[in-house]
């Protein structure tokens, strides 16, 4: 079957792989769409590891229930893409996105296991969970970055009239400010150096105002404005700067939560952090009663996730989407596969 895979830095190539065998314990799924994450960028970005078929937001259709005696052959489904031990006292206490082995194994992230890039996936069991019907193929794609978003939501321990900051305008920024605005923030600012992306999340109703962090009159103008720093900033973007900006912007015993993810080392003013004595949280996916809440959110019409995907491309189509994600200059936040097209 057809996948794609990491060729080398920012290359992409098209190629033929295995399918997935029938084990009697994994479910075997057929992908019907996946999401292109912010983390995928990364790798793609360095070329590593060189053959990795990434997608671990998808939604597909059972072909093999494994061993889960309450799935049947033509279910539709999700899963949390991780690979958890289920035994240390993290997973005991259902925190299973702290075990040291969530991601070793994870779908989509690993050699071992190929994940939505490609047209069949084998996933574990006790990870799949059944989606309603009346959830589109889209929406399901959408349930993993929007859990990440109401993860960072929570942690933030935003209360009504709270004001909020989200840094960053990627898919996690705009569903945190989502979600930032339905735990009651009265006033939801975001920063994004992307114009086209910051006037596009005020656009959707995710955030109140957008602002250009490059603009040297930004944050007088927020400390003004929100009366000497924000209550929670959630900090979607990773590098140096937003980390500053985030401890610079909140204001004096107020949080920051860290969801932005780097692979290098970065260079921040902690002696903020330290003189007001800031909450600084980070943050990392989601646990398993976030994921399924999200589900059942969608499923409600409580919220509406189809409004930040802009587009399903083909497998052929990837590399293209990889390039427009990553522009600085394309309004574009979600791009979504359907890898049973070339």
């Amino acid at each position: 079957m057809k996948c794609v895979a990491i060729k080398s830095a920012k290359q992409f190539e098209i190629k033929e792989i295995k399918e997935p065998k029938i084990d009697g314990h994994k479910v075997i799924i057929d992908v019907k769409k996946t999401g292109i994450c912010g983390s995928d960028i990364h790798y793609w970005v360095s070329g590593e590891p060189t053959g990795l078929v990434m997608g671990h937001e998808f939604c597909g259709v059972v072909v093999d229930p494994g061993d889960r005696l309450d799935l049947k052959v033509g279910d539709r489904v999700t899963a949390l893409p991780i690979s958890p031990c289920g035994e240390c006292e993290a997973c005991q206490n259902g925190d299973v996105q702290y075990c040291t082995k969530t991601w070793s194994q994870a779908v989509g992230l690993s050699l071992e296991n190929p994940g939505g890039l490609t047209s069949r996936i084998a996933v574990r069991s006790d990870m799949v969970i059944k989606v309603p019907d009346n959830m589109k193929d889209e929406e399901v794609a959408m349930v993993e970055p929007t859990a990440v978003g109401l993860h960072a939501a929570h942690l933030g321990r935003i209360a009504v009239g709270d004001d909020v900051l989200v840094i960053g305008g990627g898919i996690i920024g705009l569903v945190s400010a989502m979600f930032a605005k339905k735990e009651g923030a009265s006033f939801v600012a975001l920063t994004e150096t992307n114009k086209a992306r910051g006037e596009k999340s005020v656009k959707l109703k995710a955030a109140d105002a957008w602002y250009n962090p490059m603009d040297e009159q930004t944050i007088p103008t927020l400390m003004e404005k929100t009366g000497g720093g924000f209550d929670v900033v959630i900090e979607c973007v990773g590098n140096a700067a937003a980390i500053n900006s985030a401890l610079t912007l909140v204001k004096p015993g107020g949080t920051v939560v860290l969801v932005g993810v780097s692979l290098d080392a970065t260079t921040t003013y902690s002696t903020l952090a330290v003189m007001k004595e800031l909450v600084v949280q980070g943050a990392i996916a989601y646990d398993v009663n976030e994921f399924k809440s999200v589900i059942k959110l969608i499923s409600s019409k409580q919220v509406d996730v189809l409004r930040y995907v802009d587009d399903i491309v083909p497998l052929s189509g990837v590399q293209g989407a990889y390039e427009r994600l990553t522009s600085g200059k394309d309004a574009a936040v979600k791009i979504l596969v359907d890898p049973n097209k070339e």
